[in-house]
């Protein structure tokens, strides 16, 4: 660690790790974590009323410092307000927002300080390589992070000329004057995609940010098993993808298109009709390369990308999935029940970080970087 004595000065970073119930990847996060080096951090962990060995995990840690979430106030989302308690805790003149499900890469975290201030912004964010395992992360997910990479373009979304906004919850990097300026995440409490809402209010403040895929710092696998991806997505898909009806039909067009026209080619191809090969291959041909280049842009492996074809009436089902949870004002997730992203209704609760500060810098304690015993996955 590069500060030896963190009660006389702020650490330049402030790492908050949100968790709730997270026994499963919050070793392996923190372990990568705790060994970085080239700038001075303390490492927060705000525990969101974990009923396993989360808070455990964490303590085993000498260097972490944990926060309890407390409890959930009207009209905040249980994520938001646990990044808010630890964001209150923190003494950074920087904060990095970072999921528990993340590992980050050796010097990664000076690195991303570097790369944001070299790009004169105050919010910077990556968006993780994605690891994936079994059949259905590797089909459904190169799917809609290829979709997210058409949709919301890094090249636009740094540019401070565009409108262009977003950004990945699971890396934010954010100045400490600007989140306070803008009230943090109590602006955007009740927000279920708040790390795009976030990016949004920096952006329309006239502040930069700067967004790209970020392999070479960060890797997460989001979810591990078919229950978890849909209940994740189902939360999120309708709310990245306002016209989610219709995008969910022209992938079901697509699948159908593809695989009839590449059947219909093999069926007259082994029937000996090889003109009747030409339209039904030629349709295939072309949707096939526009297929492979927009999977390209999710940086999966190749034969995530083949079985991606096979993920595109997933994404559909998933989509409308979505539509209809929002509509009825029923979005389950991690245990809670939310009413779907209905951010102009309600009225938020803004709780004054500067006191939190406060309270921080009086009951200051010192950060050591010695771990008691690493926990991977299979441990935890």
């Amino acid at each position: 660690m590069d500060v030896s004595d963190p009660a006389a000065k702020r650490p330049m970073v402030s790492v908050i790790v949100p968790a709730r119930n997270e026994e499963a990847c919050l070793g392996n996060c923190l372990q990568s974590l705790v060994g970085q080096t080239g700038v001075s951090f303390e490492i927060i962990v705000v525990d969101d009323g974990s009923t396993d060995r989360t808070r455990e995990i964490a303590e085993s840690f000498d260097c972490v410092r944990i926060v309890d979430a407390g409890p959930l106030p009207d009209g905040w989302t249980g994520k938001n307000n646990a990044v808010f308690a630890g964001a209150g805790m923190a003494r950074g003149e920087w904060l990095l927002f970072t999921d528990a499900d993340t590992v980050h890469y050796p010097g990664s975290l000076a690195r991303s300080l570097a790369e944001a201030r070299r790009q004169g912004v105050v919010l910077l964010s990556y968006s993780p390589e994605q690891e994936v395992q079994g059949f259905w992360e590797k089909a459904v997910m190169p799917v809609i992070f290829a979709e997210l990479a058409t949709t919301y373009q890094a090249s636009d979304v740094s540019n401070p000329r565009s409108r262009a906004a977003a950004a990945n919850g699971q890396y934010i990097l954010v100045s400490r004057e600007a989140y306070d300026a803008l009230g943090g995440h109590a602006a955007v409490a009740n927000n279920l995609l708040e790390d795009v809402a976030l990016a949004q209010a920096v952006k329309k403040s006239g502040r930069r940010i700067f967004f790209r895929y970020g392999g070479d710092a960060v890797r997460t696998r989001m979810y591990r098993s078919f229950a978890q991806l849909r209940e994740g997505w189902t939360k999120n898909l309708a709310l990245l993808f306002p016209a989610a009806g219709s995008l969910a039909a022209q992938r079901m067009i697509e699948f159908a298109l593809l695989v009839g026209g590449g059947g219909m080619a093999i069926i007259f191809g082994l029937g000996g009709r090889p003109r009747a090969v030409i339209l039904p291959g030629a349709v295939f041909a072309v949707l096939a390369s526009l297929f492979a280049h927009r999977i390209g842009k999710a940086h999966f492996s190749w034969s995530s990308n083949v079985l991606a074809v096979v993920g595109l009436p997933v994404f559909s089902y998933l989509l409308w999935r979505s539509k209809s949870a929002h509509e009825r004002k029923l979005v389950l997730w991690k245990g809670r029940s939310y009413a779907g992203n209905q951010a102009s209704g309600l009225e938020l609760q803004v709780r004054s970080s500067r006191e939190a500060r406060a309270v921080a810098d009086a009951t200051a304690v010192p950060f050591h970087p010695k771990v008691k015993h690493g926990l991977s996955n299979s441990q935890s």
